[in-house]
Parts: structure tokens; C-alpha cells; sequence
């Protein structure tokens, strides 16, 4: 159903790949979202809570830096360990906390000068605009539905992300404490599409719609990814999954497992995903006069 709109939709859809490491731990977690490229121009699209991450990681890199020059000109003498926890909860540092945080966006462009992004006010939507490029990955760009007359419940759309990261092209460098993108290794990660049936729809507190419901969840790193029909049209953009508790709860129930019995208990929910309305991504481009496509 989907096989032809997969492909179309590859075409300029690409994830953003994150490596992260905590301050007690030298094990680098990687992570991923998802954005869509509509413009020659370099413009995309994706959610507001993904470039929201991505100025934190700023944020992060500064903050642990600063602690970093503050640590090494404490003396090496016996208040050293006191004068060390001084320094974290003045730079809020626990074990825990993630002290580094690295961005790539793979398949963009040859290169950039950075990048700079519109939040919308109210809902998880984001434009993204790479600056300073001299060559733009992309050939082909998003077509947004023009009619979405026919999205309603019981239509079947399909989303594309990158969940499920596989990339390993990090280490993390102990002579100068730093998490680092190598040249080797793996630095990609397979796209994978998830279909859907149109639920219910999302309203804001105007009486608008801003979002649909789909029968199933949009995974972790498919955030920022476009919704489209089976044309390849773009319906909208994955932007979270709400779990909704069902009710079917089992407590204490005894089960045979393996020969064995057992008790288990087991509370049901439903996982189904919400995603931004093309209608809105629309109005918010118009507004900050980005150029699109649509069909």
C-alpha cells in the first residue's frame, strides 16, 4: 500500500543523530530524530521539541566546560574531593547528569555555518534553516497535501523515521574527556515506517484542529518525521505517542510458565500516536514565507 510513498518519502526525509555520555559514566548512548527537507533553500521541517534538544546541547557543552577549567586548577591536595562537589552543585552536576551532548545531520548538506529555526508558539512544530551550505543533499523535497478534505477516521497514512539507532561512528576520547564523531564505523541507521489508521482528531483551545490520532505509536526517533498518504503526500508530522490506560488490569494472577507456576501482574495501555496536521505546518510556513510545495 505504502511501497511507492516509502520511497518518495525517503527521498527527503533524514535523521539527526545525538551521542550523549553522563558525568560518572564513560558509555556514550546514542539517539536519533527525524527531518524533512521542503526546500532548495535548505529549509525543513520538524518538532519543537527536537530543536529544543538541540539548543540544550549547547547549553550543556558550555556549562561542562566552564566545570571542566574550574576542576583543573583545583589542587591536587586533600580538600581536592571536598572542593570537587563544590564545584558540581555549583554547575547543578550529579553522577547522572549529562554532561555532553553531540548533534549530526546526516544526508543535509556538504556543510554549514550552523543553523538557525522558528518555534511555533503553541504547538510542537519547528522550522529548521541550514545556513552557509554550498551544496544541498537533497534533490527532491516534501509535497504537502493541498485537499485535506478526505483525511479523516478510518484513512490509513504511514509515518518515516529512524528509530531503533544503529550508527556507532563515536568513541569517547579519555585524554581530553570528550565524547567525539569518528570516520569509522557505522554512521547510518535504516529508515522504518509505521502505518496507521486515523483515530480521532486533535483540537486546540480555539475550537481549531491542529492534530490526528493514529491507531498506533510513533516510535522514538521518528520524531520531527512526515505523515503521509499512500500518494506520498504529506499529511502531517509525527510529533509524540500518548498511552491511554485501557482498564484490562490483571493483579496477582497465577500462571503456568515453564512448568512453573507463577503470579504476574499485568496493566494494559493503548500507545497511539499524535501527529501535527498539514494545515498547521502550512500556516506556519506561509507565515514565516518559506516556500513549499503542494498537490
Amino acid at each position: 500500500m505504502f511501497v511507492n510513498a516509502i520511497e518518495k518519502a525517503a527521498k527527503f526525509t533524514r535523521p539527526i543523530h545525538t551521542i550523549s555520555k553522563s558525568f560518572r559514566s564513560n558509555e556514550i548512548t546514542p539517539g536519533a530524530a527525524t527531518l524533512f527537507l521542503i526546500n532548495d533553500e535548505g529549509y525543513a521541517i520538524t518538532c519543537r521539541h527536537v530543536i529544543e534538544l538541540l539548543i540544550q546541547s549547547d547549553q550543556v557543552v558550555k556549562n561542562y566546560n566552564a566545570f571542566k577549567v574550574d576542576r583543573d586548577k583545583l589542587p591536587r591536595d586533600g580538600k581536592y574531593k571536598r572542593q570537587l562537589e563544590g564545584l558540581k552543585i555549583k554547575y547543578k552536576i550529579s553522577d547522572n547528569t549529562t554532561v555532553q551532548l553531540k548533534n549530526s545531520f546526516v544526508g543535509c548538506v556538504d556543510k554549514m555555518s550552523g543553523f538557525t529555526w522558528h518555534l511555533h508558539t503553541e504547538f510542537d512544530l519547528a522550522i529548521l534553516k541550514f545556513n552557509d551550505f554550498t551544496k544541498l543533499l537533497c534533490s527532491e523535497f516534501a509535497v504537502f497535501k493541498k485537499d485535506t478534505s478526505d483525511i479523516q477516521q478510518g484513512k490509513f497514512l504511514c509515518r518515516l523515521g529512524f528509530p531503533f539507532p544503529e550508527f556507532n561512528n563515536f568513541k569517547y576520547n579519555d585524554t581530553i574527556d570528550e565524547i567525539e564523531w569518528t570516520n569509522t564505523g557505522v554512521n547510518g541507521s535504516p529508515r522504518f515506517p509505521i502505518e496507521g489508521m486515523v483515530t480521532r482528531f486533535l483540537g486546540d483551545t480555539k475550537g481549531g484542529k491542529y492534530g490526528i490520532e493514529l491507531s498506533t505509536p510513533g516510535l522514538r526517533g521518528q520524531s520531527g518525521g512526515p505523515l503521509f498518504d499512500n500518494d506520498g503526500l504529506v499529511c502531517g508530522m509525527q510529533s509524540r505517542t500518548k498511552h491511554l490506560h485501557l482498564g484490562f488490569d490483571i493483579e496477582n494472577a497465577e500462571i503456568m510458565s515453564k512448568g512453573q507456576k507463577k503470579k504476574v501482574s499485568d496493566y494494559s495501555f493503548i500507545h497511539l500516536g499524535e501527529c501535527i496536521h498539514v494545515d498547521v505546518i502550512k500556516d506556519f510556513l506561509r507565515q514565516h514565507k518559506v516556500k513549499f510545495n503542494e498537490q
